[in-house]
């Protein structure tokens, strides 16, 4: 447990109760038994993204055990990560939460939960470890300012009140306005201007929203106009459009759609196995294949009834044309419908709680194998506060961990 230092040359304090500030803050304190480690936090709750992620469940990692496979998942920050992440990668945090009795499973798309499949499993080993160590947690206890006086830093709190420490780590999380990075510019750092990503595509009153709850396991998205292409599970929402193939392209995208002030043409292919071309040449075997079934009571593609119908009503379709009656006009509409349908998409909506921004600390000036700043000695950083961001599927969080365990080190972990 670390001792009570008034002038703070053997304490390091943690700004950011989140997932990346809790690893920093636990691992220091076991690893530096002499240090006081005091952990920040501006609001009153303490690991709240952990509690909400995976609807509850905690998404802790992604069981992919290749490093050049993984940094594929992050729009940012892949060269970065190759360097990181050799220090603490993903079967680290598997032993990491192993060894302190708490086991994660491997789900189909490879995520990997708590096999309790709560997430308080996680907040619970994270505070128990803090409690264990001696960390000092404070709530509601925003930070304005930080200094540096010589060999320390002067934290600036509310009330007018200071702290002094050797030591600084940052992981505030991702701000969504620029302003809120200039207490890390005034040190001399780079911000990259923040950006939502992770957000569901807005279509307003479009009737495709009358299909919310439907989902299609497999789906092609692209943005019109662009190389932006993504494939996967897609859900029709009240609003629009989500799920991971949603939350993907949003991600890869961030900073374009930010431009285009989230007004674009979003290209649907329900049948990303078939092109439109191809689908042409297979019809006729198709038409033959179905002969006088109606339509709307048989669709040969596996899709979900209800979008079905949909897309049938877009091609100017009646219910009761036999596939053997289709006219060439509305076959060429249902053919262009299945493969490229266009929405126009207004507007994006946040994903639940999960709340992800790209931009931040400018990666050129922190050092991958510490997280220590370039900048100024002492500053370290973890966490999403640094220009990097994954894709859904746990690819944040091990993140989190892999810069949280790393700044622990306190600039003892060369490359």
């Amino acid at each position: 447990m670390g001792q009570n230092d008034e002038n703070g040359t053997n304490r390091l304090v943690v700004i950011g109760g989140g997932a990346a500030g809790f690893f920093c803050a636990v691992n220091a304190a076991r690893l530096h038994p002499h240090l006081e480690v005091r952990l920040l936090e501006k609001t009153n709750k303490l690991l709240s993204k952990v509690k909400v992620s995976g609807g509850g469940r905690c998404n802790v990692t992604h069981a992919l055990t290749s490093i050049s496979a993984m940094v594929k998942r992050y729009p940012r920050g892949a060269q970065f990560l190759k360097r990181s992440f050799p220090h603490f990668f993903v079967q680290d945090t598997v032993r990491w939460f192993a060894d302190r009795g708490v086991e994660l499973k491997t789900e189909d798309d490879g995520r990997m939960f708590p096999v309790t499949d709560s997430s308080g499993t996680i907040i619970d080993c994270l505070l128990r470890e803090a409690d264990r160590y001696g960390v000092k947690v404070a709530v509601q206890s925003e930070v304005s300012r930080i200094s540096r006086q010589k060999e320390k830093w002067i934290l600036h709190l509310p009330g007018g009140n200071t702290l002094e420490a050797r030591y600084v780590c940052i992981a505030a999380g991702g701000y969504a306005q620029a302003e809120k990075f200039n207490w890390l510019q005034e040190l001399g750092h780079t911000i990259e201007p923040p950006a939502p990503s992770l957000f569901t595509f807005n279509m307003p009153e479009h009737p495709v929203t009358a299909l919310m709850g439907v989902s299609v396991p497999h789906a092609q998205v692209k943005i019109a106009g662009t190389k932006l292409q993504e494939a996967g599970p897609l859900l029709i929402t009240h609003w629009g459009m989500s799920g991971p193939v949603i939350l993907r392209l949003s991600a890869w995208g961030a900073r374009l759609l930010q431009s285009l002030q989230y007004t674009f043409t979003l290209v649907v292919n329900w049948l990303p196995d078939q092109h439109e071309s191809a689908l042409r040449d297979a019809w006729h075997g198709i038409r033959l294949n179905m002969g006088g079934q109606m339509m709307h009571a048989k669709n040969p593609f596996g899709l979900p009834q209800r979008l079905w119908h949909f897309l049938l009503q877009q091609a100017g379709i009646h219910e009761e044309v036999r596939w053997a009656d289709l006219p060439g006009k509305e076959q060429h509409k249902l053919i262009r419908c299945l493969t490229g349908m266009e929405f126009p998409v207004k507007g994006k909506t946040t994903f639940k709680e999960e709340f992800v921004t790209c931009g931040g600390v400018r990666l050129s000036e922190i050092d991958p194998n510490t997280m220590e700043s370039r900048v100024v000695p002492g500053l370290f950083f973890a966490g999403e506060i640094m220009d990097v961001d994954g894709i859904t599927g746990g690819f944040n969080f091990q993140h989190a961990w892999t810069s949280g365990w790393i700044a622990a080190g306190l600039g003892e972990r060369k490359g």
